[in-house]
């Protein structure tokens, strides 16, 4: 919302601010449990032993013993959002990582998965057409933030992950219903999640997923051949999720605000109270809110800062961040030496944050971890024998291509 306009001539600055909030909507289920108390009178009733659990099927067993200890899979599939088809194509790790990508017609969607979050980095175009139930997507587009429920409509490492599959295998009965994969006769198991289709000769290999959801996707299986290249891919996208937003979370921003402004070449503090709006309830646990501002003179760019914090439990705070940037002490040199009137302005958005700068570390380490254990290592390239007593080596050839080649 624009703040009160001012300007003040005779070396005093003027001030005009601008104030733009955030909107999201999330849906917040919440659990009611029911407590029976008996009478004094009533009569005990005895009390029920607990039963043991039955082992898992052997196939269920084999066939997920096969899923943890491989190499990951490639899945390859499309998903109808709005009537229109998106192509998917996502590579996991073992564990659940996951990167791949969502194409739908010339626009494409870059995807990643860690620490059972899913993580999108899309242009304008996509957030617009192929993403329900978020408002401003403008604040979203072009840099990695956490998928709405709305796409990819599923839960990527929960359904698709290796070892949250071998984990659903385990509940599946010992002969599950059955159908034809492409000529190969296939367990069908069936979970809230997604139905599974499973070779039933052993090894028991995955063919096929179908994923629940609005958007009806179905994947086709196979395992990762090249794991290097998966991990090549993934980290690099990790290690940027730094900052990466959450539109699950909507606040309610109020007045903006100047400090330590006027005639300070050193920065402008821009500050902004506000308030977790959307989900209602309790705080979500690791909810965090970012501030990112910017300043400008009459449409020419002064800098921006952002700041970030955790939401407290009574849900509201107050954001600052500092200006400290070139352009702004360029601007105010300018200004001292010229007395005049010189207003400025400031536009900031509140948004939820979904990964803290100083987490990324910590993710990195688990991607690091994994990758070790997964990628064989290289072998070492024995050295050539250098040259002979009494022999000189071969002269070298000047080349314009650089080594090891294109």
């Amino acid at each position: 919302m624009p703040g009160a306009p001012g300007r003040q001539s005779g070396g005093r600055k003027g001030q005009l601010f601008v104030l733009v909030g955030v909107a999201g909507v999330v849906v917040v289920a919440g659990a009611v449990a029911a407590v029976a108390v008996s009478g004094g009178e009533e009569p005990a009733k005895k009390r029920a032993e607990p039963t043991a659990r039955a082992a898992p099927p052997a196939w269920t067993v084999q066939a997920g013993q096969r899923l943890t200890s491989g190499t990951g899979l490639r899945y390859d599939g499309t998903m109808t959002v709005g009537g229109r088809p998106v192509r998917a194509h996502l590579r996991l790790s073992p564990s659940g990582l996951a990167t791949g990508t969502l194409t739908a017609g010339p626009v494409t969607a870059n995807v990643v998965a860690i620490g059972g979050d899913t993580y999108i980095k899309a242009g304008p175009a996509f957030w617009r057409d192929y993403v329900t139930g978020v408002a401003k997507t403008e604040y979203y587009a072009g840099r990695w933030s956490k998928a709405p429920k709305s796409m990819p409509g599923f839960n990527v490492p929960g359904v698709l992950g290796p070892e949250s599959i071998a984990r659903r295998l385990a509940q599946a009965p010992a002969k599950p219903p059955t159908e034809t994969v492409n000529g190969v006769p296939a367990y069908v198991v069936k979970t809230q999640a997604a139905e599974y289709l499973m070779a039933s000769a052993p090894p028991h290999r995955l063919l096929s997923v179908r994923a629940a959801g609005p958007n009806a996707p179905v994947f086709t299986v196979a395992p990762v051949a090249a794991p290097a290249t998966v991990f090549a891919e993934l980290r690099p996208r990790v290690a940027n999720l730094g900052g990466a937003a959450d539109p699950g979370l909507r606040f309610k921003p109020g007045a903006l605000t100047f400090a330590n402004c006027d005639q300070n070449t050193n920065g402008c503090t821009v500050s902004v109270p506000a308030t977790l709006a959307e989900p209602a309830g309790a705080v979500p646990e690791g909810a965090r809110v970012s501030l990112r501002a910017s300043l400008s003179s009459r449409g020419r760019p002064l800098g921006s800062c952002t700041a970030s914090q955790p939401v407290p439990a009574d849900r509201s705070m107050t954001l600052r961040c500092t200006v400290t940037s070139r352009q702004w002490r360029t601007w105010m040199r300018r200004a001292l030496d010229n007395p005049g009137a010189y207003p400025y302005a400031a536009t900031a958005h509140v948004v939820g944050e979904a990964v803290a700068e100083d987490a990324v570390e910590k993710l990195l380490a688990k991607v690091d971890k994994e990758r070790a254990a997964v990628v064989p290592p290289t072998p070492a390239v024995p050295a050539e024998p250098g040259p002979s007593a009494g022999r000189s080596a071969a002269p070298e050839v000047a080349t314009s291509q650089a080594p090891g080649g294109s």
